[in-house]
């Protein structure tokens, strides 16, 4: 099977669906770019030269300009006073300038195309107070804002710090999310359902449910919080049918600044945004958010043509901090979590048992994939473990380097503890003769699977502790340095964030 995605179809890795089904997608937090040819080389950096300083002179001259306007509209206004009531008046009006202004930024991007279908569909007054927008795969997503109209919308707070753009996102009358705030689900689907039900003339709320950025391969998750209100629902499907995709931005893959300094030096880039029919609620999903949320979310993946995969914003999370540490094959955490669980590994204390087992260091730490599925107590080779395998693939090499594995699946059953117990494993997996101490040179490895070390920063740490270079480090020693030192306070931090569940 393949996925068709920006107008090409990309082969998949093999990941899964939650009925069971078998969806070939793209692992989706991850997006690789790279100008791969000479003639794309030559004319970025032409229309580098050329193009580029003519762009961002007119988007930061229109950009200032319409947050000096946003500043003049906010004047006064507190934010509760943004929360408690829609704006009317004036302030109401100058939301036209400030829009036409932002249209302007998106032609001066490059998006000369901008294709809007199914204007049929779009909800009159109060016919659908929300509307969901997916999939979320870039902040030039904002083009949608900017093409239903400035809807508020339901956005991180760090949003509101942006430097001009804060204020311009201030001007929709967001509701906000606070990540880091316990109650911030609840106060969230409140203001959502406040807005949805009042009879005051409120912007639409839009939303991503999906909570984060994807490939655009599938549909992840719809967190159920806009769904709370049990009202009609307008769904949006964004597109971006160019032939290099510089937009996506991933957990895994090109930085903010480079998406956009490849965007501005193309001749021009295409989205198109499809509003589907207005999705009336049954009396069970009005009872059921989450069901509500599926049964869209399945709506608009038909649309698109794209399977839907069961990730969330809590994977994103763990693949955050997987990839912060240096774990290997950080970003395909959530996939090895779901192949460990299909392979009955997540139900079993095995990859635990290999680590704690003496005979460890006796055994070959390069593997094969018969001698990977021998060491996993596999019968046979199947379709989940040969995946298993291939993403810890060393392929200079041909083989499976078994620590790594074993290493990733510590942080996996471990998650939830704290890391330096995480680390305790770590010593053991990489001790080469079951000794209990490590040289520098495997001290290295497990500084930079566990710290995201540096070769030398790990060898200033070897040497503070041990104080020579071809001296042996234990465990113990370790642990009794750290604890004073402010670097590795993390180490020791138990995780007390409960899971986010829906916002």
């Amino acid at each position: 099977m393949q996925v068709k995605m920006n107008g090409k179809k990309h082969s998949g890795t093999g990941t899964f669906s939650s009925d069971g089904m078998r969806a070939e997608i793209l692992n989706p937090f991850v997006h690789k770019l790279e100008l791969d040819n000479t003639y794309d080389k030559i004319r970025t950096a032409i229309f580098t030269v050329i193009l580029l300083p003519f762009r961002v002179i007119v988007i930061c001259y229109l950009i200032v300009t319409a947050w000096f306007l946003a500043c003049i509209g906010l004047y006064g206004l507190s934010e509760e006073d943004l929360r408690s009531k829609p704006m009317t008046g004036w302030r109401s009006k100058l939301r036209f300038y400030i829009l036409s202004l932002m249209k302007l930024v998106v032609v001066a991007a490059g998006f000369h195309r901008v294709k809007v279908v199914g204007r049929e569909h779009i909800a009159k007054g109060r016919e659908a107070p929300v509307v969901v927008i997916a999939p979320h795969s870039s902040f030039f997503d904002a083009i949608a804002i900017v093409c239903l109209g400035a809807p508020s919308v339901v956005a991180k707070a760090d949003t509101a710090r942006l430097p001009f753009i804060g204020q311009l996102i201030n001007y929709t009358q967001p509701v906000y999310v606070w990540r880091d705030d316990p109650n911030s689900r609840q106060n969230t689907i409140k203001e959502i359902i406040e807005r949805a039900t009042s009879k005051e003339d409120w912007p639409q709320v839009l939303i991503f449910p999906e909570g984060t950025c994807t490939n655009r391969s599938c549909l992840i998750t719809f967190k159920p919080g806009g769904f709370y209100p049990g009202v009609p629902v307008q769904p949006v499907v964004i597109r971006y049918p160019n032939a290099k995709d510089t937009v996506t931005w991933t957990w895994e893959g090109p930085g903010a600044l480079k998406l956009l300094w490849l965007t501005l030096t193309q001749v021009h880039s295409s989205c198109e945004i499809e509003f589907l029919p207005v999705y009336y609620p049954s009396e069970e999903e009005k009872k059921n958010p989450k069901l509500y949320a599926r049964n869209v979310r399945d709506v608009m993946a038909h649309a698109l043509g794209i399977p839907v995969l069961d990730y969330t914003y809590d994977d994103c999370r763990l693949i955050a901090k997987a990839k912060q540490l240096g774990i290997p094959s950080a970003a395909f955490i959530r996939e090895i979590t779901e192949l460990r669980s299909q392979l009955k590994l997540d139900c079993t204390n095995l990859e635990m048992e290999l680590i704690n087992d003496e005979g460890l260091q006796s055994m070959t730490r390069w593997l094969d994939l018969k001698q990977f599925a021998l060491r996993l107590r596999r019968g046979q080779v199947d379709a989940p473990l040969t995946r298993l395998y291939d993403i810890f693939l060393q392929k200079p090499i041909g083989m499976v380097h078994f620590p790594d594995y074993l290493l990733t699946a510590a942080f996996i059953i471990l998650q939830n503890a704290p890391l330096s117990q995480f680390v305790y494993y770590a010593f053991k997996i990489f001790d080469p003769i079951g000794s209990g101490r490590l040289d520098m040179n495997t001290f290295e490895q497990v500084a930079a699977r566990c710290f995201g070390h540096n070769p030398e920063d790990a060898h200033n740490v070897f040497r503070h502790i041990v104080g020579d270079e071809k001296g042996h480090l234990t465990y113990e020693q370790f642990i009794a340095y750290a604890q004073f030192k402010p670097e590795f306070s993390y180490l020791f931090a138990q995780e007390t964030t409960q899971k986010t569940k829906v916002q």
